[in-house]
């Protein structure tokens, strides 16, 4: 493995980051002592199998709120592995605005949006200060091809993209406010409890206007919506410390559009 100074020199080379971006700590960690490594990673490896996995995704980083992990336009060569924090991407548009396109979390995945064109298409920015494992992606692909079963996990996590990807152009296309709102929370909820934290009480890490981009709503449609939440005893609010009073009364609200549909 290169040193951590080889590797900071070429991530500055192959990424291009701002002088900011650039001062973030590399840890030496491995696969086989994270606590997220059965959201990560498939099961059944073979402890042979696993530290060739330790020896490929050896290093994490630091990435600071508000701090970018990579951007738009920038040459793609890493899978990142988020190992603690959140995330947000998005695109800037024609007319100026930034786009939100997801929120991703602890065991989840950054990058892919390189693979097709070897060039990364949105930005990826910390939310919270946050930890992420350098994954090299050819690496990975060449590892892949050996196991088996890393491979069959990769493409059920590309599948997983593209799925949720699906689900956003329905809930931009299909939903009304208030079950775009309900499907959002609903799904945080889901997310944070396969990470063993509680479905029902959580902080929200974007704010209500990232919020609003994502769904396609403006600020002030979101902020409405979670009032009217409130005061239908739905959820209570507190700034951005969510606590869901009644889940099935959530799903209820996006029942409606099943039926719809």
């Amino acid at each position: 493995m290169p040193s951590d100074k080889a590797l900071k020199t070429s991530g500055a080379a192959n990424n291009k980051l701002a002088p900011k971006e650039l001062s973030l700590a590399v840890i030496k960690t491995a696969c086989s002592n994270c606590n997220l490594r059965e959201l990560c990673l498939p099961l059944g490896l073979t402890d042979d199998e696993m530290e060739r996995l330790d020896e490929l995704i050896s290093v994490r980083r630091r990435v600071k709120r508000g701090d970018s992990l990579y951007r738009a336009g920038q040459p793609f060569g890493y899978i990142y592995a988020i190992r603690s924090g959140f995330f947000k991407t998005d695109v800037l548009l024609e007319d100026g605005r930034d786009q939100v396109t997801g929120f991703q979390m602890a065991g989840e995945l950054l990058g892919m949006d390189g693979i097709c064109t070897e060039c990364h298409t949105c930005n990826a920015v910390a939310l919270e200060d946050s930890e992420v494992c350098h994954i090299p992606f050819s690496r990975l692909e060449k590892l892949s091809r050996e196991i088996q079963t890393l491979q069959h996990h990769f493409h059920q996590v590309m599948s997983r993209e593209i799925v949720r990807d699906h689900g956003l152009m329905t809930l931009l296309g299909m939903m009304c406010v208030e079950e775009r709102i309900a499907a959002f929370l609903l799904n945080l909820s889901q997310r944070f409890t396969a990470r063993g934290f509680s479905p029902a009480e959580f902080n929200l890490r974007m704010t209500r206007e990232e919020i609003g981009s994502y769904l396609g709503l403006k600020l002030e449609t979101v902020s409405r919506a979670f009032s009217r939440f409130q005061e239908e005893k739905l959820i209570n609010v507190q700034q951005k410390h969510i606590h869901i009073l009644d889940i099935d009364g959530l799903k209820r609200i996006m029942s409606r559009h099943n039926q719809r549909a």
